[in-house]
């Protein structure tokens, strides 16, 4: 079996989503931003904040290679593993892609009060939301397969993902 790969902005349900798939499926799950912070023994907030988003990004893709090479599994990716195109490229080897998608506005209704979001922590975190998804977004289309996620279960996403490794 192919590894199952999520991609999407932060509160897309990737976690959910993952977790719930590894139980159905009986696969191990990999999040990559839980074994950073793992590694590093730091939050990504305090990564960011202590080495910056460069050093941060050069520890994803050291696991991004690593999971890439797995078979099997489940792997969880951060909102921003898209940024470095060879991140992609490794993870379709082994993997079938699926972005899981949801509008500016539902992500940040589901984020507004979630205070470990390095990247909204500014003034307007609304704003800068939708400016990463928006820069993102032909990035995350590279994927396999494209899952809307708004909805307010994760229900759909885990039928949906079934469905296609399944058949």
């Amino acid at each position: 079996m192919k590894n199952i790969v999520l991609i999407g902005l932060m509160g897309s349900g990737k976690t959910v989503v993952s977790k719930k798939l590894a139980a159905q499926l009986k696969i191990e799950r990999f999040s990559t931003d839980e074994m950073i912070e793992a590694q590093e023994k730091l939050t990504i907030t305090k990564i960011v904040e202590l080495k910056g988003w460069p050093y941060f990004r050069d520890l994803e893709h050291s696991i991004i290679r690593s999971l890439a090479a797995k078979q099997g599994v489940i792997i969880d990716c951060g909102g921003g593993v898209v940024l470095n195109p060879a991140n992609l490229e490794l993870l379709k080897k082994n993997g079938l892609v699926f972005f899981l998608k949801a509008a500016p506005d539902v992500l940040f209704r589901r984020l507004k009060n979630d205070k470990t979001r390095p990247l909204i922590s500014g003034p307007n975190p609304q704003a800068r939301l939708k400016e990463i998804y928006e820069e993102r977004l032909p990035l995350y289309n590279q994927a396999d397969v494209i899952i809307d996620s708004s909805d307010d279960t994760c229900a759909r996403p885990v039928v949906e993902i079934l469905k296609k490794v399944s058949g």
